[in-house]
C-alpha cells in the first residue's frame, strides 16, 4: 500500500478514547458509573443490524454506520441534551472531516461518506442505525431500571417515543414486557 497509514495508527488511538468517554446523559439519572460511548456504540450496531434486515435493508451497511454515528466523541465528548440546550452542537461531518484530514484518500472519504449518511437520515439504513440509537438508550435505560435507578424511566420513554421503524417499535414493545435477565433464565431452562 502506497498511502501513508500514519494519520490511521493515529486516529485509532484516538477511537480507544471512546472505551473511556461516558454517557453523561446518565449521570442525571443518578447512574454514578454510565455505560461508555464505546459499549454503547457496539450495541447500536448490533441493534442496527438487526432492525434493518427485518426492515428489508442492507445490515452491513446500517451496522457501519451504527458504529461511526458517535466517533466524533472522542473530540466533543458525549454532550447530553441539557448541555445542548447552552452550547450549540458541533457539526458531525466537520469534526469527522478534521479527524480523517490526514488519512488515506479513499478512506476519508468512505468514512465521511458514511457519517454524512447517517446524519442525513433519508436512506433506510441510516434510518435504522438510527432507530438502533434510540432502541439502545432504551435497553440501557431498562437495564438502570432493574439495577434501582428509577430515574431511567425519563429515557426510555423519550427513546421508545422517537422510534421510526416498525421493527424498532415492535422491538420496544418486547423489551418492555421482559425482564433484564430473561434471556439467562430461558438459557438455563427456567421460566421467565
Amino acid at each position: 500500500m502506497t498511502d501513508d497509514l500514519h494519520a490511521v495508527a493515529r486516529f485509532l488511538f484516538e477511537a480507544g478514547a471512546l472505551k473511556q468517554n461516558r454517557r453523561t446523559g446518565w449521570w442525571m439519572a443518578g447512574v454514578r458509573d454510565p455505560e461508555t460511548v464505546a459499549e454503547h456504540a457496539w450495541r447500536t450496531s448490533l441493534i442496527a443490524s438487526i432492525i434493518a434486515q427485518l426492515e428489508g435493508a442492507d445490515p452491513a451497511r446500517a451496522a457501519l454506520m451504527a458504529v461511526w454515528h458517535d466517533s466524533q466523541e472522542t473530540r466533543t465528548g458525549d454532550v447530553n441534551y441539557l448541555g445542548k440546550k447552552y452550547a450549540p452542537s458541533p457539526d458531525p461531518q466537520a469534526v469527522t472531516a478534521d479527524q480523517t484530514v490526514d488519512m488515506p484518500e479513499g478512506l476519508a472519504s468512505a468514512v465521511r461518506a458514511w457519517v454524512g449518511e447517517y446524519e442525513a437520515k433519508e436512506s433506510t439504513e441510516a434510518v435504522c442505525a438510527r432507530d438502533a440509537d434510540k432502541l439502545e438508550c432504551l435497553l440501557q435505560g431498562l437495564e438502570y431500571l432493574s439495577q434501582g435507578y428509577e430515574n431511567a424511566q425519563r429515557w426510555v420513554d423519550n427513546s421508545r417515543s422517537r422510534l421510526v421503524t416498525e421493527t424498532g417499535k415492535r422491538l420496544a414493545d418486547e423489551l418492555l414486557n421482559q425482564g433484564s435477565l430473561d434471556w439467562l433464565r430461558v438459557a438455563l431452562g427456567e421460566k421467565p
